[in-house]
């Protein structure tokens, strides 16, 4: 029985990585984003508009531990921020859960969130210099959340295909 939590900042690809791990694997995918979505009936952004980071944050954990609790075997894909609150970076050390960072540095994310063109709202304002150093402050904040996964993959410069193959082989 395998949990499988894939972590990282955005734009570092834990959709894209869980969905081809799944396929890999045949263990199934979740997203917890989608999953939040689906209980609220409404978007992330719309949560955070109406009901305020808080709910979002709360909602966010209770289904996490929920996941953890009852579901056997699964692929998780969760939010960038999700480790990050409400001690949820602790979920990422159980013994049960095989907890992955998905680990890019900054020109990277910035790379891939701009040639995504979807909404991202800490930083659809932003640009050049002063994009690059939110993202800097940001992973650097958020670090310590995210190095409490149990393993950690480089993805820059790397195809899907190829750190796919590596975290199959820590698995």
């Amino acid at each position: 029985m395998k949990k499988i939590i894939i972590c990282g900042y955005m734009g570092s690809g834990k959709t894209t990585i869980a969905r081809l791990l799944a396929l890999a694997t045949e263990i199934p995918h979740l997203d917890l984003d989608e999953i939040i979505v689906r209980e609220a009936q409404k978007s992330v952004q719309q949560i955070f508009e109406q009901d305020g980071e808080i709910k979002f944050r709360k909602m966010e954990h209770t289904l996490l531990k929920g996941l953890l609790d009852v579901e056997d075997e699964f692929i998780l894909s969760v939010g960038g921020g999700t480790p990050c609150y409400a001690n949820n970076h602790l979920f990422l050390q159980r013994e049960d859960v095989i907890s992955i960072y998905l680990k890019a540095g900054i020109p990277q994310i910035i790379e891939r969130t701009t040639a995504q063109g979807t909404s991202r709202p800490l930083i659809d304002k932003l640009s050049g210099q002063e994009l690059y150093d939110f993202i800097g402050q940001h992973l650097f904040e958020r670090s310590y959340y995210y190095n409490h996964a149990k393993h950690t993959v480089v993805t820059d410069g790397k195809t899907p295909e190829t750190i796919v193959n590596e975290i199959v082989s820590l698995l």
